[in-house]
Order: structure tokens, then sequence, then C-alpha cells
């Protein structure tokens, strides 16, 4: 196989203070510039970047409106103490306990933040092609649609569209647009259709307008697409989940031994 070379008179046609928000980002998602810390003056960052103070504060807001970093003009410019967040989905797979919270407002308040959802609507409705693929249904099939968004002190952060078969769902709290006591996995075993597996396709992606609405994003970062689909006992599937976060905010850890290593192909991705 042939392995295309780098053209050395490629040119990066963003604008310059786009490329420089582009460096210090890195930086701030490496740990480079560690949550707390300083960004450099806009002295240093003329020089680093050679570039004009307007263009370096024009980088540095890109950086405000993401909420990568606070300051204002004059003062230092720190990077945010609770930017990124990493999460094990496999983690929160599995029903909450009896009188446990959902796992994932759980694990939030295991990092000090103050999590909850906020339900959109729930319908019957024709899904993405990809997921009438994962579901079986024919080209004009149809689903119900439980879509909510999960909110971190007050902050989106992930749109979540929940899909399930109309022969499983239909009649059942699954299709009430009200919150499920114990949570969509819990009510699923009750009705005999226990979460056994789980299988993620991870894929970065520029938002659409709606999820850049939802999401209030402020720049054309690309968001983190997850199509999680959870099979019951028989490899059927029971629940086709699209999940949407910022690309910048977040980052998926998954966990795995050598011997599955063969089974998901190349993928120890990370995010939220």
């Amino acid at each position: 196989m042939t392995v295309p070379k780098a053209d050395p008179d490629a040119v990066d046609r963003r604008s310059l203070h786009e490329r420089i928000a582009a460096d210090l980002r890195d930086d701030i998602m490496s740990g480079d510039l560690a949550p707390g810390a300083n960004l450099p003056s806009t002295a240093q960052l003329k020089e680093r970047f050679e570039a004009s103070g307007a263009t370096v504060q024009k980088a540095l807001q890109l950086l405000k409106d993401e909420r990568l970093v606070v300051g204002r003009a004059g003062a230092a410019v720190t990077v945010r103490e609770h930017r990124q967040r990493t999460v094990a989905p496999a983690s929160l797979m599995a029903p909450n306990a009896p009188g446990e919270p959902y796992r994932w407002l759980a694990e939030a308040a295991k990092h000090g933040t103050h999590a909850r959802t906020e339900l959109l609507d729930v319908t019957d409705t024709r899904p993405p092609a990809d997921v009438r693929a994962a579901l079986g249904l024919p080209p004009d099939g149809t689903a119900v649609l439980r879509r909510q968004i999960l909110l971190v002190d007050d902050e989106p952060a992930e749109l979540v569209e929940a899909y399930y078969p109309p022969d499983i769902a239909r009649g059942t709290p699954l299709a009430e647009r009200r919150r499920i006591r114990g949570g969509a996995p819990a009510l699923l075993t009750a009705l005999g259709h226990p979460p056994r597996r789980s299988t993620d396709r991870v894929s970065a992606r520029v938002p659409t307008q709606d999820q850049y609405r939802l999401l209030r994003l402020t720049s054309s970062m690309p968001v983190l697409r997850t199509l999680r689909v959870v099979t019951g006992d028989d490899g059927r599937p029971v629940e086709v989940t699209v999940m949407v976060k910022a690309g910048h905010l977040y980052e998926l850890r998954y966990d795995f031994t050598a011997e599955d290593g063969n089974e998901g192909g190349e993928g120890n991705g990370k995010g939220a």
C-alpha cells in the first residue's frame, strides 16, 4: 500500500487569529497549560506568533467564547478549572440500583459539579439512516425517540437522542413525555429486554444548526458524535442512541483488555 506524503506546499488557509487559538487550544487540551494556569502575556504571544496585539486579542476571545479560558482585557487570562471532562462510557451502562441517582448524575457529583437532564421531546419518528440500519428498520420505518439535553452546572453538555423499537416502546413509559423512574436501562430490564452489550461508533463532525443552537456553541469547532447500539440477551438491538457533545470540551475513554483489542478495530477513543 502506498502511503501518501504530506504536501510541503500545503497552506493553512485559516485566519491568523484562528491559527493562534488552535495552537493555544492544543496546549490547554494536552495539559501544557493546566487548569488555573495563566496564558502567556499578550506581549509574549505577539512575539511567539509574530502577530499584532489586536490579532492576539481576537484569538483569546475565541477561547473565551468556547469557555476554555476566562479573563478580561488588561488582566491575566486563565485556563478554566473544570475543563476538560473525561468519562468512561462503559461505566454508565448498567442500570442504577433502586433509590440511586442516574449513574451519570452521580459521576458528575464526584467531580463537584451539578448535573441535570432536560427532556426536549418524545415522539414517533423516522430515524436517520444509520439508526434505522442498526435497528433493522425498513426505509420508511419509525421508532420511538426520546430527546433530551444533559446540563452540567447549567451549561449544555450533551444532546442525547435515544431511539427504541416500536414493539418494545409503544404503550410503555418509554413513549410517554415524562422522565423514566430509575432510567431507561432499568425500565428495559423490567420489560424483559435487559441491556447486555453496547457498541459505540464515534466520529468528529461539524455541528448541525440544531446542535449548534442547543449546545450553545460559539464557533465551528467539531462535535463528537457517538452512535451507540445496545443489544439484549438475544443480540437484538433494544436501544440506539445518538449522543453529541462539543469536541473541544470532552474526551471519551474506553478501557479493554488485549483479548478484546481485535473486536472493535483500532479504537481507544477519548471523550466525555
